[in-house]
């Protein structure tokens, strides 16, 4: 029997984090070892307590540790418009940004016939019923450049087609990009989206 196995399964369940290889994982470990009382101890019992308290929003799907987040309870945020998004990091990036102030939509992936993946399997149900039950104005498809991205901006478009303002953000050279960087597609959508000076 090894004398390290709880710290090999601790090193393999770091290592299935995202960004995190087998080496990666096993500096991690290492350093949470020698920063026990600093790190080690307070990352146990905080990630203890997040599995036990967090939760999807059953509003719109962010994650919180209650039922209905922050974001769907403030009457700052009624707005009128829903922001749609992939999943809670695309949500996350939003609110960093400090730019949107309605309140979102998590979709929780994008359709994709080759995963078997339907509108059923996704949040867009509960977006229509959103739109007829909370007052909606716009909708703002804030969904990834990819194509199962761009597939389900134009399902949900055909879906709440007359019912309410559909838009999406813009897409095309980011601020400091150097046009020698940057991909066809992004090119060819920056100059299908120019705008008059």
């Amino acid at each position: 029997m090894s004398s390290t196995r709880d710290i090999d399964a601790l090193i393999d369940l770091m290592s299935r984090l995202p960004g995190l290889g087998p080496r990666s994982a096993r500096r991690a470990v290492l350093h949470l070892i020698r920063k026990r009382a600093l790190l080690l101890t307070p990352l146990a019992d905080m990630m203890q307590t997040v599995a036990a308290t967090a939760r999807e929003c059953l509003n719109c799907g962010n994650v919180g540790t209650s039922d209905v987040c922050d974001i769907c309870t403030s009457e700052k945020r009624a707005n009128g418009e829903i922001c749609v998004v992939e999943d809670v990091a695309d949500l996350w990036a939003m609110e960093r940004s400090g730019v949107f102030k309605g309140r979102y939509h998590v979709l929780g992936g994008t359709l994709s016939a080759l995963d078997a993946i339907g509108p059923q399997e996704l949040r867009i149900p509960r977006l229509i019923d959103r739109v007829s039950t909370e007052n909606i104005t716009e909708i703002i498809l804030a969904l990834n450049a990819t194509i199962d991205g761009q597939t389900t901006a134009h399902y949900i478009a055909d879906q709440l087609d007359g019912q309410v303002r559909l838009t999406s953000l813009a897409q095309g050279v980011p601020i400091g990009g150097e046009l020698d960087y940057l991909d066809d597609g992004t090119i060819t959508a920056a100059m299908r989206a120019r705008k008059s000076i």
